[in-house]
């Protein structure tokens, strides 16, 4: 497929990002927005990087993939080029790289001062970390949140790279840089926006921080209400080696649950604290005695709040997800839509992600109003493979 502006469909449709390529949380915020329908150029260095590019790599779906040699003064004349004509650059760098790279915020606002830039870090622009390398897992250990997962008394257990990366990093990114751009749209100035995955992850926390200060969480994990405290919020295993998940917190929907399950005549009271052994052991023979498959049936549907846990590969056959089209396939591949959905400006798929590092940096360039792309080609500044 090839490249050219105002291909997507989406409410951000003539917004324009530059987006200087990293990995985990920045692309995957990038990926939204050109989900959303701006118009992304990443540009990348010659011969990619780890975890940046191929073929199935769903977070650089949606935009053409530029190789530029940063070090070389062309190519960061090419991006601060870029930049005039841009809404957005977003950038995943250690704090302090850009700026010695030479497309830092003042080079980028001396050429557009309505410029958004969005930085994304994992321990913020300051403070006595911002230099230090790190990970998801490290991110969220110190905001609190870590120490809370799991139902394990013993040791905490992190869900992959969602909670950091994606959910306190990529996500409010992208909050940021939408309401940047709002205010822009009024003042006619940009601003930076400091996207820091302690930060997120905190403000992700609040619900918890709000537990401890009413004196209402204990901070010992499987003990309070939504971390598998009571057997009416847990997971349970089925006949099959399968789990369902029982989220029936209102005493409407646990009655739903317990008479489905088959055991309202011999269900304790739930709110007596003394009964909770008895009444997990009474959940957990219940569904050890049928499939997932049978216990979906008799769930489907009602207000029991019961669901059967199933693999990513297998989510796009749920039959709620497939009615819904959660899951499309695009190019070959099957893969989350875009979200959320827009009534009057609904975005689509554009194109996959790129192969290569700069698959697309002649045209793409070229779109952009780039001058002279066959010389910084020979040159060397950009690559084109």
């Amino acid at each position: 497929m090839s490249y050219h502006l105002g291909q997507g469909t989406g409410p951000l449709r003539g917004i324009k990002v530059v987006e200087i390529a990293g990995i985990g949380p920045s692309p995957h915020a990038c990926m939204i927005l050109a989900d959303l329908g701006a118009d992304v150029i990443r540009v990348e260095r010659p011969g990619g990087q780890l975890l940046s590019g191929g073929p199935h790599n769903l977070l650089n779906r949606g935009r053409p993939s530029v190789a530029l040699d940063l070090k070389d003064s062309e190519a960061v004349e090419t991006v601060l080029r870029l930049v005039t004509e841009a809404d957005v650059l977003v950038e995943g760098m250690r704090p302090g790289v850009a700026e010695r790279l030479g497309f830092g915020p003042e080079a980028c606002h001396a050429r557009n001062p309505r410029l958004v830039y969005g930085r994304m870090t994992g321990w913020g622009q300051d403070g006595p970390w911002a230099q230090s390398a790190g990970h998801d897992m490290n991110y969220i250990a110190i905001t609190g949140t870590l120490h809370g997962l799991g139902q394990d008394p013993a040791r905490p257990h992190f869900p992959s790279n969602l909670v950091g990366d994606f959910g306190g990093g990529s996500t409010y990114l992208v909050m940021g840089i939408l309401a940047a751009l709002l205010e822009a749209r009024t003042s006619g100035e940009g601003q930076v926006v400091d996207a820091a995955i302690v930060d997120g992850t905190a403000h992700l926390n609040a619900m918890t921080a709000a537990f401890v200060a009413a004196g209402t969480f204990t901070e010992e994990r499987g003990t309070n209400m939504l971390d598998g405290g009571v057997p009416y919020y847990d997971l349970y295993e089925t006949s099959d080696g399968r789990h369902m998940s029982v989220g029936a917190l209102e005493p409407q929907f646990y009655d739903v649950f317990v008479d489905l399950l088959g055991i309202a005549d011999r269900a304790p009271d739930r709110y007596d604290p003394a009964n909770a052994d008895a009444l997990r052991t009474l959940i957990t023979e219940a569904f050890a005695s049928r499939t997932q498959a049978e216990w979906s049936a008799v769930f489907d549907g009602t207000d029991a709040c019961v669901a059967p846990i199933v693999t990513i590969s297998e989510a796009p056959e749920h039959p709620h997800m497939k009615a819904r089209g959660v899951f499309v396939e695009h190019e070959g591949m099957v893969q989350p839509g875009p979200a959320p959905r827009f009534s009057r400006t609904p975005a689509t798929l554009t194109l996959p992600p790129a192969p290569e590092a700069g698959t697309h940096t002649r045209e793409a360039l070229l779109a952009w109003g780039i001058e002279d792309v066959d010389g910084l080609l020979e040159r060397g500044a950009a690559v084109q493979v």
